[in-house]
């Protein structure tokens, strides 16, 4: 089985299929790498994808305490030293996303690029920034999850999704038991990743992205706002931006074919440059 352990001696789960031209996947809150189910279907046959499990989740859920965005950065910088990862296309989805952001900047001399799925610089509004959600938000989560986290996350995955988006989807069903399979993390990690993820704003950090990036998102996200993924376009260097106009969080699940297809065309790119 794939382990890995980081600098503290934590042993951390991740996935890795294919060969070749190396991405890694990093997934969001309250879930696991099994999300990606297609792009390991859709992309594995032409290059390596690997992705770990965060701490606190899915296979790495015994990992306890620490879920911060520089503890994330820490746990994937040892990933990408234990294998001796390098021109790495690093692929981040809305939590993930923010990890990648968080890493950017250590990992730069090992990535060729960074994709930001469903992102956000700051998941909370501000005066300055009115592109996140209401603070009320995050706080009304907060007392949802230490009343019931189940039924709290229940809620949560149907907003992945723009109404109507899943049940009229071929592979509706795959789906749900996609999502129903991941095991949830405990109460304590939950309530650990939504706290950084209420406080944290990377605005700061844009600048200094010094990598190709390519910006993808659902036209209708009700999560990470569709402006705000416009917002990184205009606040990153060499960034370029996709939209899925019928899709809400997670496109890579509801247009996975036109998602793998960005992927490949965007790592083709990368590699057309450096050449």
């Amino acid at each position: 089985m794939p382990y890995y352990r980081n600098r503290r001696g934590e042993e951390f789960w991740y996935e890795d299929e294919g060969a070749g031209y190396p991405v890694v996947l990093v997934h969001g809150w309250c879930m696991s790498s099994a999300v990606w189910k297609y792009q390991f279907d859709g992309l594995a046959p032409s290059m390596r994808l690997l992705a770990p499990d965060l701490r606190g989740h899915g296979l790495s859920g015994g990992i306890s305490g620490g879920l911060n965005f520089n503890n994330f950065a820490e746990d994937l910088a040892d990933l990408f030293d234990a294998l001796d990862l390098t021109k790495v296309l690093l692929v981040g989805w809305s939590m993930g996303a923010q990890i990648a952001i968080q890493s950017c900047a250590a990992l730069s001399d090992r990535l060729a690029g960074m994709v930001l799925v469903s992102a956000t610089p700051s998941f909370t509004a501000s005066i300055d920034f009115p592109y996140g959600l209401a603070s009320n938000e995050a706080s009304g989560m907060r007392l949802k999850v230490q009343r019931n986290t189940q039924r709290a996350l229940d809620g949560f995955y149907t907003r992945l999704f723009v109404e109507g988006e899943l049940e009229s989807h071929r592979y509706a069903a795959e789906i749900k038991q996609l999502l129903s399979s991941i095991p949830s993390p405990d109460t304590a990690a939950v309530l650990d990743a939504l706290d950084a993820l209420a406080r944290t704003d990377m605005r700061h950090l844009l600048a200094m992205i010094s990598v190709p990036t390519l910006i993808l998102n659902g036209g209708q996200d009700r999560i990470c706002l569709p402006q705000a993924s416009s917002y990184l376009k205009e606040h990153i260097p060499y960034a370029e931006q996709t939209v899925f106009p019928d899709s809400g969080h997670v496109p890579f699940l509801t247009q996975s074919g036109q998602f793998n297809a960005e992927i490949t065309r965007f790592a083709r790119s990368i590699r057309e440059q450096k050449a």
